[in-house]
């Protein structure tokens, strides 16, 4: 990433879009099923929200980023198997996720369109890749001047993901989860974390452990276990002092896929493109987005956004 500014650029409170959007969903839905998506509420809640964020943390920490999850990840073309239980544990679920997919991308489109928040979503990248990079990013090009020193300036993640806090090896970085409602504190060091995060996997995702098979999730396999003790010495040493020939590959998958340094140059690019060139993006069209929308209790409060 070689672009680099002088002046204009902001700090950052950086909102992982699908996660905060999904949490005032499904407290709108309150666990019916059967109910339908209410579009209008959603939008108002999703506005809210980002609104109590501006006003809680916008003096500390800057302005409104909002980071997008793509349709298409660059993940799964090198992983088939990455995330590929989500389908079947939505159609499980009961929800209409067809009908929540299709109102989060409506308002996220309105979001962009008349909102003065820079929204990035880049083909091929998830929120994960567009925090990563632009955490990276700031590094060298969202400096603040103390005494003879330039240093980064402080960076606000708002989600409760834990793949974000190898980013704490930043020290301008902080995050916080607004579904515990805390800040995200590690109790060691955000490689020790990330390790371990390489060598154990990401169920979540569809990640197996580095001693077990691509398809173990997938197929229902039980993985290969890892002893605790064994997890402990793995991340307090070098990945080249312990990594065997047997177990390279599960080591080379797992680090792809749950490390954001591994995004790929091209979509860093283009995410860092599309946050600088929205950067001086215009509030005038909010007043009326609120209007058309009937969001009078907004109105009342449009500067807080």
């Amino acid at each position: 990433m070689t672009l680099d500014l002088s002046g204009g650029v902001n700090q950052m409170i950086i909102v992982d879009y699908n996660q905060i959007s999904i949490s005032n969903l499904m407290a709108e839905l309150n666990g019916s099923k059967d109910s339908d998506i209410n579009i209008d509420l959603v939008r108002h809640m999703i506005l809210n929200t980002l609104r109590s964020y501006k006003t809680r943390w916008g003096d500390e920490y800057g302005d409104l980023v909002i980071a997008c999850d793509n349709r298409r990840y660059w993940r799964r073309t090198v992983f088939p198997q990455y995330k590929a239980s989500r389908k079947k544990t939505r159609e499980d679920s009961g929800y209409d996720w067809t009908s929540i997919f299709e109102g989060l991308s409506l308002v996220r489109n309105e979001l962009q369109q008349h909102m003065p928040y820079p929204v990035v979503d880049v083909d091929g990248a998830e929120a994960d890749d567009v925090i990563g990079t632009l955490v990276e990013w700031s590094q060298k090009n969202d400096l603040v001047q103390e005494g003879l020193f330039e240093s980064p300036r402080p960076l606000l993640i708002i989600s409760g993901d834990h793949d974000f806090q190898q980013l704490q090896k930043y020290e301008n970085v902080v995050q916080y989860s607004p579904l515990r409602k805390r800040f995200v504190k590690i109790k060691e060091s955000a490689d020790a974390v990330l390790r371990e995060h390489i060598i154990r996997g990401d169920k979540g995702d569809g990640v197996p452990n580095i001693l077990s098979d691509d398809d173990s999730f997938v197929e229902g396999k039980r993985q290969r276990p890892i002893r605790k003790a064994l997890v402990a010495e793995w991340k307090s040493q070098k990945p080249e002092e312990w990594v065997t020939g047997e177990m390279a590959a599960g080591y080379i998958r797992n680090k792809t896929m749950v490390d954001l340094s591994q995004t790929p140059e091209e979509i860093k690019e283009q995410i860092v493109f599309q946050y600088t060139a929205q950067l001086d993006k215009s509030a005038e069209d909010m007043y009326k987005y609120f209007m058309n929308f009937g969001l009078d209790r907004l109105i009342e409060v449009i500067d807080e956004f």
